[in-house]
């Protein structure tokens, strides 16, 4: 026998677990009031007292909701990057761990949206991934197809969008976008490209494909980290 707590109620009724207490908290929040160990306590013995149905799936709303207020202050906490795949400091098993967790996210925002604004590239996102890392890994090959590029990192970067604001909340505009700039390995990669491409003449005008420089320099140290890779780049020989 089995209970627990979900934070997304779409979730839950996919995958029809034995016993189930949907709470409406914010991400991160999944036992409700910080500090309340009342509230806290109450929402346990809700879900504890799903062991008490005689049979399954059972889906439960808990009944009480948080202070509009505590729910606007909530700690964002977008996604839990888990030793998924390779456990390597390499690029592409960074990606693919991200990759894997957000695509649960993904997944519900096209099961409530119906819809989907990837797929210009005609490759899979993890496809996607796999070559963008190829060259961060090994620089001594060459870059791929920039037709092909401008057309991935527009898939990329719309996918995960779709998944970072699939999780629960209100979130204003451009937020899908400061996460993926300030809290993402995907933004890293994207940096590394953008400041590879603005260091050399005949391939700044690629940087802008990659990212505008609000993107770049808005993002939490984006001045100081670019300069740092502009010092870092590989000659011309890489």
């Amino acid at each position: 026998m089995t209970t627990g707590i979900s934070l997304v109620r779409e979730n839950a009724e996919a995958m029809q677990p034995p016993r189930m207490l949907w709470v409406s908290f914010p991400l991160g929040r999944p036992l409700g009031r910080a500090g309340d160990a009342a509230f806290q306590h109450r929402v346990i013995a809700h879900a504890l007292d799903l062991l008490n149905r005689p049979s399954g799936p059972v889906l439960e709303d808990f009944p009480e909701d948080l202070d509009e207020e505590i729910v606007d202050t909530a700690p964002a906490c977008p996604v839990s990057f888990g030793p998924r795949r390779g456990d390597s400091d390499l690029w592409v098993d960074r990606l693919l761990r991200e990759f894997d967790a957000l695509r649960p996210w993904y997944e519900l925002s096209l099961r409530r949206r119906g819809r989907t604004t990837v797929g210009l590239s005609g490759d899979a996102i993890d496809v996607i991934l796999e070559k963008l890392a190829a060259w961060l890994d090994d620089r001594s090959q060459a870059l791929a197809d920039f037709t092909w590029f401008k057309r991935a990192i527009e898939d990329v970067k719309a996918w995960y969008g779709e998944a970072l604001t699939a999780q629960p909340g209100d979130y204003p505009p451009g937020h899908g976008e400061r996460l993926i700039w300030e809290q993402t390995v995907l933004g890293e990669a994207l940096k590394q490209y953008y400041a590879h491409f603005q260091s050399q003449p005949d391939t700044a005008l690629f940087a802008r494909l990659v990212a505008s420089r609000e993107a770049i320099g808005g993002s939490t140290g984006g001045a100081e980290l670019l300069r740092k890779m502009l010092d870092d780049e590989p000659g011309e020989d890489a």
